[in-house]
């Protein structure tokens, strides 16, 4: 394992829960160093829990906490950590969940809590194949775009869980340690589209409210829908030029 002793004191980013700067004495959720010039990123949680990842991602190293299992690390692996590497590799990812409508793909874009993996449960539940939560990597073929499968589970909040399923319990916690609960896409009925399809329309989920005035929908411009891409690329907040 190369050295951590390598630190660009000025090229590290401290990223809050809300993404605004870290007061003093305030511990962020997760920190970012990039080191050696961009040969190695070194990614540290609040929970102790650490990834080194060479600079073409295409190896990880993790450790944490005496404390902590293997299964506390798996989701930040399947998660942001997995982002971040498939951008390193430079494939475009969006922070969305998406389904299968017959040979198109239907991709939920939102922000955290908007209700993307909910909404693709839901479609699970009707019968039609998930492919990926959280993260939707995009791939190019020919003049288009397709979508690639991620992995094969949905990630829910014990509230998701009682709206599908009449109960916060009914499904396992990813881990001991974490309070999101997790969807197997082999069993219950549900299906996994391992096939990459073209998207065939990108929905933006808006900010959860606390008001019951309905829902609607909006058709974007393009120049509005270009932003609401870029913002909601993933991992945002580490995207370079």
């Amino acid at each position: 394992m190369p050295s951590l002793t390598k630190e660009v004191s000025d090229s590290a980013w401290q990223l809050a829960d809300s993404g605004e700067s870290v007061k003093p004495g305030v511990v962020p959720a997760v920190q970012i160093w990039r080191l050696d010039g961009g040969g190695f990123f070194r990614v540290r949680y609040r929970d102790g829990t650490e990834f080194l990842i060479d600079g073409s991602g295409s190896r990880i190293w993790v450790t944490c906490p005496d404390s902590l299992t293997l299964e506390d690390t798996m989701p930040y692996l399947h998660g942001a950590i997995f982002a971040f590497v498939l951008r390193l590799r430079g494939i475009c990812c969006l922070h969305a969940s998406d389904v299968a409508v017959g040979d198109r793909a239907v991709v939920l874009l939102g922000p955290g809590m908007a209700g993307k993996s909910t909404t693709a449960a839901a479609f699970g539940q009707l019968g039609y194949p998930v492919m990926s939560d959280d993260i939707v990597a995009l791939g190019e073929r020919g003049d288009g775009f397709i979508v690639r499968p991620g992995v094969p589970c949905l990630r829910l909040w014990p509230e998701s869980v009682r709206t599908l399923f009449g109960v916060p319990d009914a499904l396992p916690r990813l881990a001991p340690s974490w309070e999101k609960h997790y969807l197997d896409l082999g069993a219950r009925g549900f299906r996994f589209e391992t096939r990459p399809p073209p998207p065939a329309a990108i929905y933006v989920l808006g900010e959860r409210r606390e008001d019951s005035s309905g829902h609607r929908l909006e058709y974007l411009t393009a120049h509005d829908g270009l932003l609401k891409l870029v913002a909601n690329a993933h991992p945002n907040r580490v995207l370079d030029a």
